[in-house]
């Protein structure tokens, strides 16, 4: 069965979402995923954006031994090296260098002609094949440029060293049947098409990347750029989720496979939603909460006669678990370990013990513990950030017709300050105290609450961004109390904005 190569765009263009903004250990705990998972490429990031970034690519070339690393670079040196110095350190590594092609890109953002363009590109793919053996080359815009000038373009670069030539329908405007047409033509007038995979990076902007990213594959494209939940630039990327499970579920169409351990992806998801910050729809393909769910009683009766009348893959297939086991206060640690394992998590024993205790704090609080509830204290701690801020006390009180007020007594750097301010509502009295105990002035940029799983005594779970001299954070708490959980994500964002 032929093997469809896939590549994470996750940490790179999913990272570019709007408002998503993830540090270098919140990208490493991502990449760990995708490899567990196994992808063959994860692209890391593009390491002359920012510092940040390039620390980020650096640490996951450190640590990740069985994907191939990928950075991305424009055509020019300076970027070409700053990727290779933060992937040198990767056992696999891959350089993706890109320039556009179309007449409107070329026109009126580059401001170059057909025949610069073409130099500069075969020049640079040169270039980078002398840092690495692996050369992955874009030709951005690639659905909308001259066919013959992005046959020639193809052709030189195959020429210069490029082991990968990826086409990307970079607005998303190619339908299905164009864009596989498309890729059967590049292999049809590109004479050395063989020496290089051909691969595909399609945009969401009509809601057809993953139709046109199958369509390719059809005709002959070897590697898929994805990135999970669809992440990416305006509309997203193809989603890896439907695409692995599209190829895994007709077999009998596409004749081919990925071997991503799909059993995985459910955990991935959710891991990525988490520290994204971008919740998954309820009806998304694949990990949606309702993606498994049968609500008419027409569909309930066939299901529980035979699972197959409704349903085309199992929900275990992609990670979810059917038997809601329910721990309480009462439970111990050996069936915490046991649940954790079955649901997929492989937890260092300093995180193992930090999980448990919240289970018990929780347990608490709540007369059942289940499945969602484990999920999101595991999810919470998948990355450890030092408490520079620390919460001693703090209380709020709130009523009808008058201000709330709250009072916080806050520890950093050997200083205990204790305020007290008035709000227009308990979550604005608390912020407004914590901001005149802190050394610093971060701009509050949103704040968001749900219910993450279900009942009177559900979990919430509070988002909030902050921004401080042009740095971005995430922060995210969860409580039965949402007050609570808006004080723990406020924290987490402002200990994120001193890591």
């Amino acid at each position: 069965m032929k093997k469809i190569y896939i590549f994470d765009t996750t940490l790179r263009d999913g990272e570019q979402t709007p408002g998503v903004a993830l540090n270098p250990q919140e990208k490493l705990e991502i990449a760990k995923q995708l490899e567990a998972m196994g992808v063959d490429v994860i692209e890391a990031g593009f390491p002359i954006s920012s510092n940040g970034d390039f620390e980020g690519v650096k640490l996951i070339a450190k640590n990740i031994k069985n994907s191939t690393v990928n950075a991305l670079a424009r055509a020019n040196k300076s970027d070409i090296d700053r990727a290779y110095e933060a992937i040198k350190y990767a056992p696999k590594k891959r350089i993706h260098t890109f320039l556009a092609t179309s007449d409107v890109h070329m026109k009126y953002k580059l401001k170059m002609s057909e025949e610069e363009v073409l130099k500069r590109a075969t020049e640079m793919v040169s270039y980078a094949k002398t840092l690495v053996d692996d050369v992955e080359f874009s030709p951005e815009d690639g659905s909308r440029t001259r066919r013959e000038f992005l046959y020639k373009v193809l052709e030189n670069v195959i020429d210069a060293g490029a082991t990968v030539v990826n086409i990307p329908d970079t607005v998303g405007y190619s339908t299905p049947n164009e864009f596989g047409k498309l890729i059967k033509d590049i292999k049809e007038n590109v004479p050395n098409i063989s020496k290089a995979k051909i691969s595909v990076h399609c945009h969401n902007d009509l809601g057809l990347a993953v139709a046109n990213s199958l369509a390719a594959i059809e005709n002959g494209a070897e590697q898929v750029e994805c990135a999970v939940n669809g992440l990416g630039e305006r509309a997203g990327n193809a989603a890896l989720e439907e695409i692995v499970m599209a190829l895994r579920t007709r077999k009998d169409i596409y004749k081919c496979d990925t071997g991503i351990s799909t059993e995985r992806i459910y955990r991935v998801s959710s891991i990525v939603a988490h520290l994204s910050g971008i919740s998954v729809q309820p009806n998304k393909a694949i990990v949606g909460a309702n993606a498994f769910a049968h609500e008419s009683g027409i569909h309930q009766d066939g299901v529980l006669k035979n699972r197959e009348t409704y349903e085309i893959m199992t929900p275990e297939s992609v990670g979810f678990k059917t038997n809601n086991m329910v721990l309480g206060k009462h439970s111990g640690r050996h069936a915490f370990e046991d649940r954790i394992i079955e649901l997929g998590y492989n937890l260092t024993k300093e995180q193992l013990n930090e999980g448990f205790k919240k289970f018990k704090d929780l347990a608490d609080r709540k007369k059942e513990i289940s499945d969602k509830d484990i999920e999101a204290i595991i999810n919470q701690g998948v990355v450890s950030i030092e408490d520079y801020y620390k919460v001693e006390v703090f209380n709020v009180s709130t009523a009808k017709n008058i201000s709330a007020t709250a009072t916080v007594k806050i520890l950093y750097n050997d200083i205990e300050k204790v305020e007290a301010a008035c709000g227009d509502g308990p979550v604005s009295a608390l912020y407004k105290a914590i901001e005149r105990s802190i050394d610093i002035s971060p701009v509050l940029e949103d704040y968001s609450i749900q219910a993450i799983t279900s009942g009177s005594d559900a979990l919430g779970e509070v988002k909030v961004k902050l921004s401080l001299d042009g740095k971005k954070v995430l922060g995210m708490g969860i409580s039965t109390d949402v007050i609570e959980a808006s004080l723990m994500a406020y924290m987490n964002a402002l200990n994120k904005l001193r890591n």
